[in-house]
């Protein structure tokens, strides 16, 4: 059988691969199969990227802010009109159920939509008079080409968040996804050229830390967004400010939640859940840390919590009744069941252990179940 491929979206072709090509897998997260591969690229794809925007670039920036502006109104309406087979395509790529795809999507669009309203936004500031005989005039300009890197886990709604405003602005934009789930960040580069962006402003280049490099060392990028863990944040933000590029690096979030003596337990326990186990625990917002104040109130909490987790429907991604779906892959999986184990290894009581889990006609699929630890203390590493 041979296996899809998702390539580069390039305004011009991408150089012809050497024999060393190399390519990375895309599996199908609940049935463990390989179902794409994508090839990783470097230096020479990136070159080609970054010479069609830098051809591009200008004639858009001098382009007026309302005609930008009509561009991302049409792509809104484009993805808008998609958003049932992006959510659908996410899924199965991801993992993630097809109504927290949707979300992804649509909290992507909320920053297009914000993108929309840029001609306001881009008006400068003139002081008069701002000392004796000097007026203060601030003009807003594109930086020119910026690139962003993004994580596997929101697949649509990063990428949106970075090139939306980016492009507006009057900017070319080379994204660089993550290689696990590929698939709708190239359809999301297509919508924009179906929404009047011409080619070069928006491209999107597959690839693993060689092509970060080369992001983080080119020239001619001007400015980099990432969002993924807190040790590759400190490489790309210590790289790219050493080249002399802005950089926004965001790494590492998760939340923590403290749960008060007078709370409402249901209430709770109902947000808990959906937080802490939505989309497997994929999010940046996730919560695995609760505290709860007083022994009385850690009892009750954790009494609910079985109660809730026992009712927890895991499914494939596909199935409308499913809390929640498979992991991305099996590293991911197996990176998940380690950080159990180190849990154990430590001494914390692990209540609920969702390892091993194994789902009737998906035994091969990267499931894991809901996990609860109890007595977990401050010197412990997880």
């Amino acid at each position: 059988m041979t296996l899809r491929q998702i390539d580069h979206f390039l305004a011009a072709p991408a150089p012809a691969p050497g024999p060393a090509a190399r390519f990375g897998d895309v599996f199908d997260p609940n049935s463990g199969a390989v179902q794409a591969r994508v090839p990783l690229g470097g230096a020479a794809v990136l070159e080609a990227a970054v010479q069609a925007a830098l051809a591009a670039q200008p004639g858009w920036a001098a382009t007026n802010p309302q005609r930008r502006a009509r561009v991302l109104f049409q792509f809104k309406a484009l993805v808008e009109r998609d958003i049932d087979a992006l959510a659908r395509l996410l899924s199965a790529e991801h993992g993630k159920v097809v109504a927290d795809a949707r979300g992804d999507i649509q909290r992507g669009l909320e920053v297009i939509e914000f993108a929309c309203g840029i001609p306001h936004l881009l008006k400068g500031e003139h002081t008069p008079g701002a000392g004796p005989g000097i007026d203060v005039l601030s003009m807003r300009v594109p930086l020119g080409i910026g690139a962003g890197i993004t994580p596997f886990n929101f697949p649509a709604m990063i990428p949106m968040w970075m090139f939306g405003v980016a492009i507006a602005c009057g900017n070319a934009f080379i994204l660089k996804p993550s290689e696990r789930d590929p698939s709708v960040p190239v359809r999301l580069a297509e919508l924009m050229h179906e929404a009047g962006a011409p080619p070069g402003i928006l491209q999107v280049v597959h690839g693993d830390k060689e092509m970060v490099d080369a992001i983080l060392d080119h020239p001619a990028i001007s400015a980099i967004s990432f969002v993924g863990s807190s040790d590759v944040a400190h490489y790309i933000y210590s790289r790219g400010t050493a080249n002399a590029k802005r950089v926004q690096a965001m790494g590492g979030a998760k939340n923590h939640g403290v749960v008060m003596p007078d709370a409402d337990l249901d209430q709770v326990v109902a947000d808990l859940a959906g937080a802490a186990f939505g989309s497997a625990g994929e999010r940046c917002m996730a919560l695995p840390v609760v505290v709860p104040v007083g022994e009385q109130t850690a009892v009750a909490l954790r009494e609910k919590m079985l109660v809730a987790m026992a009712k927890l429907r895991i499914g494939v991604s596909t199935d409308p009744d499913a809390d929640y779906g498979p992991v991305v892959n099996a590293a991911h999986k197996a990176r998940v069941e380690g950080w159990i184990q180190k849990g154990v290894d430590e001494g914390a009581e692990l209540v609920v252990d969702g390892r091993g889990f194994r789902l009737q006609g998906h035994e091969e699929g990267f499931f894991i179940g809901p996990s609860l630890f109890d007595h977990v203390k401050p010197h412990m590493e997880s």
